[in-house]
């Protein structure tokens, strides 16, 4: 009987050291799959443009709705902060409203840019200002001080109001690089905000303003201004005639992997683009 139990026990503690042996072989074994995405990704972080950053909300809560128990943190800061955060890997994903810098690109050689929509910069002022058509030309004068009274432009002897984003802002930057050129300059004088929300707000509320704005945030508190003839609206922006266009990008230190990479996949999706188009911008799929 005792040997019989020995026996018994003999044979379960080679099945233990068998079952040890092939754990380890596995785990160590080159080529081996790799785990779960999920399981050592819990924590996806995004930082970056403020213009972005309420699209890449809704997109997180959409993604983390079909991917529990994975969380995706969504900070702001502008473009300037995004691109430095992918480039330097404090965050997973960098986000900016505008093209990347070749000097950028020159710093963070490994930068892999997402388009993952388009964006239209529209001029709006305050709904009481008459005139509703300016050419860039005009709006180029107006933001950069040349023209001060919208007398000039047929509207009432009032000095213009011009509000503009601060430094570092990927819609500042687009609209310096569409608009302004290399030779003209935002006014010294303008009033500096941090976010579109901010700017829609300052126009909504200061008589004779005016300021430029990312389609997303259009709405009837503001007056949106036609350039050349052409109103700032979607299937305008989409087809080329309006030509204040912008692109929304995330950006990675590298190839994305695991959950990065799927919540990418997602975005660029039909379900992601879908959420793009709700929201007001140009889908890019």
């Amino acid at each position: 009987m005792k040997s019989t139990k020995k026996s018994i026990l003999l044979v379960v503690s080679l099945l233990l050291v068998a079952a040890l042996v092939a754990a380890c072989s596995a785990t160590s074994t080159p080529g081996a799959p790799a785990a779960d995405p999920s399981a050592d990704n819990a924590t996806v972080t995004l930082s970056g443009s403020t213009t972005v950053q309420p699209l890449a909300e809704k997109l997180a809560e959409a993604f983390m709705t079909e991917n529990t128990g994975l969380q995706i943190d969504v900070q702001g800061g502008g473009s300037s902060v995004g691109v430095k955060a992918a480039g330097q890997a404090t965050s997973d994903i960098g986000m900016a409203s505008r093209e990347i810098k070749e000097s950028e690109l020159a710093e963070f050689p490994n930068l892999k840019i997402f388009v993952i929509a388009r964006d239209g910069i529209a001029i709006v002022a305050h709904p009481d200002v008459p005139v509703s058509d300016l050419t860039v030309e005009q709006v180029r004068d107006i933001f950069s001080g040349k023209i001060t009274n919208w007398k000039d432009l047929g509207g009432d002897d009032q000095n213009i109001i011009v509000a503009s984003r601060e430094e570092g802002s990927g819609t500042r930057a687009a609209f310096e690089e569409m608009v302004m050129g290399e030779d003209a300059l935002i006014a010294a004088s303008a009033i500096l905000q941090a976010s579109n929300g901010a700017i829609r707000t300052t126009v909504s509320t200061t008589p004779y303003s005016i300021a430029y704005l990312s389609f997303g945030y259009l709405d009837d508190t503001v007056k949106s201004i036609s350039i050349d003839g052409v109103a700032p609206t979607e299937p305008n922006a989409a087809d080329g005639s309006y030509p204040i266009v912008r692109p929304l990008n995330m950006l990675t230190n590298g190839e994305p992997a695991g959950m990065v990479k799927a919540f990418l996949d997602f975005i660029l999706s039909e379900a992601g683009q879908k959420l793009v188009v709700e929201d007001g911008y140009i889908p890019v799929k």
